[in-house]
């Protein structure tokens, strides 16, 4: 079985809430666990300097959720768990990405284009207050996907523009220098827990209105004490519908557990008790953690080791990845200018090859051509050159299976065996992952 590789990154501003732990954290440990997957996690604290200014509230806060995710349960041996500004590679790709990438597609990013609809409605010019940064952010993420080549990155739905983007600098790059990158696919959990927070508002830190996750017991009990909750009396029923307190507890609570609360709310249960449940399950699930928190958080060096460790798995991967793909471009030793042009074209003659073009009708096409020059495989037209891009990562990442679920956009090649051409395409899966 081949392996998948997903990845996620955890911006550094901000404390860990409940609603991170429950939409977060507690997945994509779970995910962890999974077999055939190889899951990457970084604090990206680079992304956290195009929000925050304040040093010491980005160290607090890269501090605070590596802590939050490994008393969680997050295994850094099974995983590789690093800090985003320990990897050298990822800056470098991220100006190498930056040479392919328009200028038309960055201008179309949703938290660019909010900035300067913000500062129309403000009266003011269109990048007032926009930082080179925020506006070159997309390319950053990308650089962060593809220098592991991750194959999913989990992701809300306003995250997926960022995904696409990726897969375009991706294809562009492939296209000016060969097949390098794997073209990622966005994640998508439509079942991921959204909590409300102290106020009956999405929990999030932009309202205020956040409940931290590892708040001590007793700050635990005060905060879910202010819990906003209507004017309904002991005895009268209650609506588990719109009520914060009962959606928590969902959160957290068994399927049985979630009956009695609702069984109760219906008896017309006091808030008072509905909140005192409500801190006892929580607190249930969140004491055993909290205790290893408390020890990190005692000793960050612990915490600092164990990203620089990850750092160093993690580099193992992506500097020969990112050696290769300045070779690529052409930032190669001078004193091998003679013989590099000889040698990369004896190696690649020694490999088939996806060469995509364009026909007179407009449309776009790709064949397969075999090391002797033999045509092993040829497409049919495709609308755009992304489309035909994604069949060629397709075809290989997914060899044999591909042909299959592409058979409607393939053209039969007479003469060429179905062996012939399922060895073809693992034979580039093992040099892609050499």
């Amino acid at each position: 079985m081949s392996t998948t590789r997903f990845l996620t990154g955890i911006t550094t501003t901000g404390t860990p809430h409940l609603g991170n732990f429950v939409g977060s954290i507690r997945p994509s440990v779970a995910a962890s666990l999974t077999p055939g997957v190889q899951s990457f996690y970084f604090l990206a604290d680079y992304h956290a300097l195009i929000k925050c200014e304040d040093p010491a509230r980005i160290q607090r806060s890269t501090l605070e959720i590596a802590a939050s995710w490994l008393a969680a349960g997050l295994d850094p041996e099974r995983v590789t768990f690093y800090r985003q500004s320990d990897i050298p590679e990822t800056t470098e790709l991220t100006w190498l990405l930056t040479c392919v990438t328009g200028k038309g597609l960055l201008n179309r990013a949703h938290a660019y284009k909010a900035a300067q609809d913000k500062n129309a409605a403000a009266g003011r010019e269109p990048d007032d207050g926009v930082t080179a940064g925020l506006f070159m952010y997309p390319v950053l993420m990308g650089a962060d996907i593809l220098v592991f080549n991750a194959h999913k990155v989990p992701v809300g739905r306003d995250q997926i523009q960022h995904i696409e983007m990726a897969r375009d600098m991706a294809a562009s790059f492939n296209h000016l220098y060969g097949e390098h990158f794997t073209l990622p696919e966005a994640a998508i959990d439509e079942h991921v827990a959204t909590l409300p927070g102290l106020d009956g508002r999405k929990m999030s830190k932009s309202y205020n209105n956040t409940i931290p996750l590892f708040s001590s017991r007793e700050q635990l009990r005060k905060l879910i004490g202010g819990l906003l909750t209507d004017s309904r009396a002991p005895g009268e029923p209650k609506d588990v519908e719109g009520s914060a307190l009962f959606q928590i507890y969902q959160a957290f609570a068994t399927p049985a557990e979630t009956e009695a609360l609702r069984q109760q709310y219906a008896e017309g249960i006091a808030w008072g008790d509905a909140k005192e449940l409500l801190f006892e399950r929580i607190d249930r699930d969140v004491a055993p953690m909290r205790a290893r928190y408390d020890d990190l958080m005692a000793h960050p060096e612990k915490i600092e080791q164990t990203l620089l460790a990850g750092a160093e798995r993690a580099r193992q991967i992506a500097t020969p990845f990112v050696r290769k793909l300045r070779s690529a471009v052409g930032l190669r030793s001078l004193a091998q200018a003679s013989a590099a042009p000889k040698a990369a074209k004896a190696a690649k003659a020694a490999l088939p090859s996806f060469k995509q073009y364009r026909e007179a009708d407009g449309r776009f096409y790709f064949k397969l051509v075999a090391a002797d020059g033999r045509l092993l495989l040829q497409s049919t037209g495709f609308a755009a050159p992304k489309d035909a891009g994604q069949a060629i990562a397709r075809l290989q990442q997914q060899g044999e299976s591909a042909l299959t679920a592409l058979a409607g956009q393939l053209a039969p090649v007479e003469g060429v065996l179905a062996q012939e051409l399922t060895a073809a395409l693992q034979q580039l899966a093992e040099a892609s992952n050499a």
